[in-house]
């Protein structure tokens, strides 16, 4: 399977996650719009990708909490290339409080960035799939939509409900050809993460080797982190999968952490 001259847009893709399963996908041939906040950060990616081949990348900046930055970026993407096949909502941020300090402003932050960004971008592509009578749609879920931690009730709420808007694209678009898929992780150590990890020890009032090896890696088989290459194959194999077996599921990716 590969996605050879498919067109896929793939949000927070100038680094970390976004950027990996950015550049599996050009070396499966596909034509992918890095979609990111800052147009410079998406640029300097997608000339990265582009010269490494075979495939093509463009860079396109896109607040994905923004419909007309959205509708803008999706409309960039089919001009030039005149369609969506994949889209791979990854944008996401993490902040972490104890509920009863969650402050409020900081809870519709981060609702806005997972849900209302999986929300806008895929609004904004399935015309075009629809369409085409077929496309992928995958967002970046997590453990946490499976699971709850200590501290994270706004990202486990959205990582949740992210289950359930990719099984109503599931059920809305089969008759249309489209797919919606959730990849859920386990702690990959990106940036996100590592910010992380004072953050709880902070909290938590433990040391920072204590976070890294009971709160996010105690539940492991191996006591390793899941890489980022791991997420990029698993969205390669939703992007190119060719029927609709695997459509509205969720593959949890954890080295054991969570299994279902």
């Amino acid at each position: 399977m590969n996605l050879q001259n498919k067109v896929c847009i793939v949000t927070g893709a100038a680094r970390g996650i976004g950027a990996t399963i950015a550049k599996r996908y050009v070396e499966s041939g596909a034509k992918v719009a890095i979609a990111d906040l800052h147009q410079s950060d998406a640029e300097a990616t997608a000339k990265e990708l582009t010269e490494m081949g075979p495939g093509l990348a463009m860079g396109v900046e896109m607040d994905v909490t923004s419909e007309e930055a959205v509708n803008a970026g999706v409309a960039k993407v089919v001009d030039a290339w005149g369609g969506v096949d994949v889209l791979v909502s990854n944008a996401g941020i993490q902040i972490v409080h104890e509920l009863q300090d969650f402050p409020f402003d900081d809870w519709k932050k981060l609702l806005s960035i997972h849900l209302d960004g999986a929300f806008l971008t895929s609004k904004a592509c399935l015309p075009h799939m629809y369409k085409a009578g077929a496309g992928a749609i995958i967002f970046m879920g997590s453990v946490h939509s499976k699971e709850a931690s200590p501290l994270k009730s706004a990202y486990v709420t959205a990582k949740h409900g992210l289950l359930g808007l990719s099984r109503v694209i599931s059920k809305e678009g089969a008759k249309h050809g489209v797919r919606a898929n959730v990849i859920c992780p386990g702690f990959v150590r990106t940036p996100l993460v590592d910010k992380q990890i004072p953050e709880q020890a902070a909290e938590l009032g433990i040391s920072e080797e204590e976070v890294v090896n009971t709160i996010m890696l105690g539940g492991t088989v191996d006591k390793e982190f899941t890489t980022v290459e791991d997420v990029a194959e698993i969205a390669h194999l939703f992007a190119a999968f060719p029927t609709n077996a695997l459509t509205g599921q969720s593959l949890v990716v954890s080295h054991g952490w969570f299994m279902e």
